[in-house]
C-alpha cells in the first residue's frame, strides 16, 4: 500500500522508522511514528494535525490510548529509573487489557477483568498492587505532567486507585544472635559475607549486590572508608553513605582483589539478587523458612534501637529520605554515628537483644 502513497512533507524516515517533524497548530513537533509503513506514517501525521486544528478551535484534548501514554513513559525513563524492566515487565501485562482504552477511560473499573484473572492465577494482591502502581504512575504524569502542544495536559483530572488489602503480608522480622549464628551456618560462600555486611550496614539487596569499588570512599582522619552508594541504586533516589563498622570493614577487605569492579561476586560475577535459592535453601535448612533478606534491614535497625542509638541517627545510617541530601558530616557527626553503627560489634550484644514478640 506505501508503495503507491507520496510521502508528505513533515515526514522523515531514519533507518527503517518514519519520524514526524513538521511545525503543527504553530510549534515544531518531533515524534516517532514507531513504524516502517508508510501509510501509517501518512494517517499519524493527519492525526496529529487534525488534533492541533480541534485543539485551536474547541479546546479539545486529543484521545490518546493508554498504550501510547506508556510508550511516552518508556523513552522518558529509559536508561533513567533504576528498576525501568520491571515497569516494562508490569505494563506488557496491563496492555492486553487496557492498552485500547483511551486514557481516560482507564481507572478501578476498567482494572477490573485484569484483577480478576491475575486472582484467578492465585497472584497476590501485593503483585496485583505493583501493577495498579504503575497504571497510577502513568495517569499521574498523563494528567499533571505531560503536555501537548497548545499547553494542555495530556488527561483533565486524575481518578483515584484503590490498592488491594494485602491480609497476608509479613511483618518486620528482626532476628536475634542466635538466629542469625543458625541462618550464617547454612548459607553458601558467597552469600555468607554479602550477609553479615547486611547485617552490619543495613544496606538494601540491591544496594549490597551492585556495590562498587569506585564508591569507595577513605576517610583518612578516622583510618577508615566509607561507601557513596549513587542516586539510582538507592530506593528513595537519594545518594546515601554506607558508614561501615568493624566487621563491615572486616568482610570488605576480605573481598579486596577478587574483582577489578564489584565487591561481591559468585563464580567470578556480580550477584544478580541475595534473595535466591540458595537463600531459600539455607533459611530453611536453618529453621527460619520466612526470613527474608530485607529482615537484616530490620535487625540491623532493630539492635541499634535497641543499644540507644537517636531515631534521627538511626534514619541517616539506614539512608531514609529526610527532605535534605546529606553530602558530608562534621567530625563530631561522623564519629557519633561510627560509634553507634560499632556498638553492634560489641560481644554482648546480644544481652542488649529487645523482646520480640511473634
Amino acid at each position: 500500500i506505501s508503495m503507491h502513497i507520496k510521502k508528505p512533507p513533515g515526514l522523515i524516515k531514519r533507518g527503517k522508522i518514519y519520524h514526524i517533524d513538521a511545525r503543527i497548530g504553530g510549534r515544531r513537533v518531533c515524534e516517532t511514528c514507531q513504524t516502517p509503513e508508510l501509510h501509517v506514517a501518512v494517517a499519524l501525521l493527519a492525526k496529529r494535525r487534525n488534533e492541533a486544528r480541534e485543539r485551536e478551535q474547541f479546546g479539545v484534548r486529543p484521545v490518546r490510548t493508554f498504550e501510547e501514554c506508556t510508550h511516552r513513559y518508556a523513552i522518558e525513563n529509559h536508561n533513567v529509573k533504576k528498576s525501568i524492566e520491571g515497569d516494562y515487565s508490569l505494563i506488557n501485562g496491563l496492555l492486553p487489557y487496557i492498552g485500547h482504552l483511551p486514557i481516560s477511560a482507564v481507572n478501578d473499573d476498567a482494572l477490573v477483568p485484569f484483577i480478576s484473572d491475575m486472582r484467578h492465577k492465585g497472584r497476590a494482591p501485593a503483585t496485583i498492587n505493583n501493577y495498579k502502581k504503575i497504571v497510577r504512575r502513568v495517569v499521574r504524569l498523563a494528567a499533571y505532567v505531560w503536555r501537548d502542544e497548545g499547553g494542555l495536559t495530556w488527561l483533565e483530572s486524575a481518578p483515584k486507585f484503590t490498592m488491594l488489602v494485602d491480609n497476608n503480608k509479613r511483618p518486620p522480622y528482626p532476628i536475634t544472635i542466635k538466629e542469625q549464628n543458625d541462618l550464617f551456618e547454612e548459607l553458601p560462600s558467597h552469600l555468607l559475607p554479602m550477609a553479615n555486611f547486611a547485617v552490619s550496614t543495613g544496606c538494601r539487596d540491591r544496594e549490597i549486590c551492585n556495590l562498587q569499588w569506585a564508591w569507595e570512599v577513605p576517610v583518612a582522619s578516622f583510618n577508615t572508608f566509607v561507601f557513596r552508594i549513587p542516586a539510582e541504586y538507592v530506593k528513595n533516589g537519594e545518594p546515601r553513605f554506607v558508614i561501615l563498622n568493624d566487621d563491615a570493614r572486616r568482610v570488605v577487605d576480605q573481598q579486596r582483589g577478587k574483582h577489578p569492579e564489584y565487591v561481591f561476586l559468585y563464580r567470578d560475577h556480580p550477584i544478580k539478587r541475595m534473595n535466591n535459592s540458595a537463600w531459600r535453601s539455607a533459611r530453611t535448612r536453618a529453621g527460619l523458612a520466612t526470613v527474608r533478606v530485607h529482615d537484616m534491614r530490620h535487625t540491623f535497625a532493630t539492635r541499634l534501637r535497641a543499644l540507644g542509638v537517636s531515631h534521627e541517627d538511626r534514619a541517616t545510617l539506614l539512608g531514609h529520605k529526610t527532605g535534605s541530601i546529606t553530602t558530608h558530616y562534621s567530625a563530631p557527626d561522623f564519629r557519633r554515628l561510627l560509634g553507634a553503627v560499632n556498638k553492634l560489634c560489641d560481644p554482648s550484644l546480644s544481652d542488649a537483644e529487645p523482646i520480640v514478640l511473634r
